[in-house]
């Protein structure tokens, strides 16, 4: 009997998504597991797994198609079975053309203010996706003429940068052929750039920088991979483990570090949600532990381990990466070789911490004795309306103090 593969609902804000690659094609065999697409939330990127061994009958959209949740994408079976039942878009075929639902011809031109006037009639025939529609009320488009290509004539975000496009080349925008390459932001690629000029424009940013002693940080991972190299069972705690760690710490003793700011309150968390930015072929991600001053370190290194290797996956759980997931958040360039930098707070976060790579420096050993000494660079951004400088400050150096006091 064949089975459909449905489009899964990633979190209950989710209305759609966006199919992004097919890995299998019409007519081939499939097992279960395999991964059969990728497709894009208005949150993250995932694979979808085939719920079925057999032959991939056929499939209902393309890439790039946005698509209903728990709508049928494709249908897997065997040979000589029957696809059509399956079919979304003959399921729910548009009824025959009338005067009262008949759609106007195409026009490809820009709306005023009054032509985006809801209108109650109006919107009850006109089918357009929540994405599709914040887009074209965005660039003030008029949609109210345009033809969908989605199911059942809806209009999707294909229909709208279809419609830019040629509003684009009307007016003689052109370039010289081989200049330059040209493509669309992904999904993923467009919430991060929202999420962090949304950030910057509505903060008060401010970045404190300072250096820690990471002695016994170094010598503790000596003696992991000592334990490791005879047990391999042993949990690999890495340099970035230790910090979150002491990060913790430090946010036990600073609470106020650990809040969210929303309008005109300030909510201050009994726990700690800790979030860490992961950087992934599909962008950057900032998935949370929940509970982490719960945890032990070895507790802890596995699930931070566990969330980045989802997050590159594709199949972290979306809950956990919405913004207001974490209470705190730890962004770590050192192994890029970044010796300083600014991060961009997660709001309604109203702090991160910037951890930076490890530079030798010459410092007093003791006993009128002058060495180099390993030191990591921390950077703190924090929102000034929530927090005052002396706190920020007091706050970054209890996370030093937390880290040269490191002992495994």
């Amino acid at each position: 009997m064949a089975t459909a593969v449905i489009m899964p609902k990633q979190g209950q804000s989710v209305e759609t998504c966006i199919i992004t690659r097919w890995f299998r094609n019409k007519g081939e065999a499939i097992s279960t597991g395999d991964i059969i697409c990728s497709y894009e939330t208005d949150k993250a990127s995932f694979d979808l797994e085939s719920p079925a061994d057999g032959i991939l009958l056929d499939t209902f959209f393309g890439e790039g198609d946005e698509v209903p949740v728990l709508v049928n994408i494709a249908v897997i079976g065997k040979l000589g079975e029957t696809a059509e039942k399956f079919n979304p878009n003959i399921l729910s075929a548009i009824p025959p053309a009338t005067d009262d639902n008949k759609l106007p011809e195409v026009s490809n031109t820009l709306a005023t203010s009054d032509e985006l006037e809801p209108n109650e009639e109006r919107d009850i025939k006109i089918r357009i996706s929540p994405r599709a529609k914040r887009m074209a009320e965005h660039k003030k488009l008029n949609y109210n003429n345009l033809d969908g290509s989605g199911p059942n004539g809806r209009i999707i975000t294909r229909d709208i940068e279809k419609l830019l496009t040629g509003i684009a080349a009307e007016r003689n925008i052109t370039s010289k052929e081989g200049e330059f390459t040209e493509q669309q932001l992904s999904n993923v690629r467009k919430l991060i750039a929202k999420a962090m000029h949304t950030s910057l424009q509505n903060s008060a940013q401010l970045t404190h920088h300072m250096s820690a002693d990471v002695r016994g940080l170094l010598k503790a991972r000596t003696k992991i991979k000592s334990k490791r190299a005879e047990d391999t069972n042993q949990q690999d705690i890495t340099i970035n483990d230790m910090i979150c760690w002491c990060v913790i710490k430090a946010l036990e003793k600073f609470p106020e570090v650990n809040s969210h700011l929303l309008g005109d309150k300030i909510r201050t968390f009994h726990k700690v949600h800790l979030g860490l930015a992961v950087d992934t072929p599909r962008g950057l991600m900032v998935p949370s532990v929940q509970n982490s001053a719960e945890m032990d370190l070895i507790k802890l290194s596995k699930e931070l381990k566990s969330i980045a290797e989802a997050c590159k996956k594709g199949s972290i759980n979306p809950e956990l990466i919405q913004s207001a997931a974490a209470t705190f958040t730890v962004s770590n360039l050192g192994s890029y070789g970044v010796e300083m930098f600014t991060p961009v707070i997660n709001l309604p976060q109203v702090a991160i911490l910037g951890v930076c790579t490890i530079i030798y420096r010459p410092a007093d050993l003791g006993n009128n004795t002058f060495g180099f000494v390993p030191y990591i660079g921390l950077s703190l951004t924090y929102d000034h309306r929530a927090i005052d400088g002396g706190p920020a400050t007091l706050f970054l150096k209890e996370i030093k103090d937390q880290i040269e006091a490191f002992r495994y």
